[in-house]
């Protein structure tokens, strides 16, 4: 999608996808996305910042449509996307969550997006922790939804393994720890009428293809060819603490 330089027509071709993206991007919150999010380069800086994968309805354990109203303020609830073993956190906030200027671990600046739902306090988070790559699992989980400190918002991403800490409310920032960028954003569509939700794409440094380089040999033993697979249509949502058996304690 690059363009040459001095051919006039590239570059307002590429100002043209830029406004297509914002618009789609900010349609999010409001629920007016009609299809999958236009890919767009950076603001010159070159990698691409959003990331357009297939659409997948949300949907409880025995397939019905999950909704955002059977969010409590504060659980945290897991789903896979955009492939079968990558986790994602979903969560209702006390508040809404805003868009703010953030940067991946490249440095390549991105605007998140800003809360779904009725009062944009639903955010969906990758549950794949930016530094060791830690996650949820069925056996345990180092890495959780827990109770901010201090100044930090209500609720935090904390992962125990680098005691990384991330701000659901603005865009998964890394607040404390190691964490080289914030946690990629999952962009959720929210369909007013039926209050149902779909995943759609995502936002900020992906961490997925390190994930699998590490975790190959398990992904392998526990799902074999399919370990790479793209998430379905639909991805089943359960609360955190039925998905992982054990959720690990982590120190003050």
């Amino acid at each position: 999608m690059g363009s040459t330089p001095g051919h006039e027509g590239d570059g307002n071709a590429a100002q043209a996808d830029r406004r297509d993206l914002l618009h789609r991007v900010a349609c999010l919150g409001a629920a007016c996305l009609a299809g999958p999010l236009t890919l767009a380069h950076g603001q010159g800086q070159g990698p691409l910042v959003a990331h357009a994968y297939g659409r997948t309805q949300l949907v409880d354990k025995q397939g019905r449509p999950f909704k955002g109203a059977q969010l409590a303020v504060g659980e945290p609830h897991i789903f896979h996307y955009p492939y079968e073993t990558t986790p994602v956190f979903l969560m209702a906030l006390p508040r809404a969550a805003t868009a703010v200027p953030l940067s991946d671990g490249q440095k390549h600046r991105y605007e998140s997006l800003p809360g779904i739902g009725p009062q944009q306090r639903i955010v969906a988070y990758s549950a794949i922790c930016a530094h060791k790559l830690m996650y949820p699992t069925p056996q345990i989980s180092f890495i959780n939804i827990r109770k901010g400190q201090a100044d930090e918002p209500a609720h935090v991403v904390h992962c125990c393994g680098d005691n990384s800490r991330y701000d659901p409310t603005q865009g998964g920032r890394v607040i404390s720890g190691p964490a080289p960028q914030p946690l990629a954003m999952i962009a959720l569509e929210w369909n007013a009428a039926s209050d149902e939700l779909h995943a759609v794409g995502t936002l900020g440094g992906e961490m997925f293809q390190a994930f699998f380089e590490k975790y190959e040999a398990r992904l392998q033993l526990e799902r074999g060819a399919n370990a790479r697979n793209r998430s379905a249509q639909t991805s089943v949502v359960q609360a955190a603490s039925a998905f992982s058996r054990q959720l690990q304690s982590c120190k003050a």
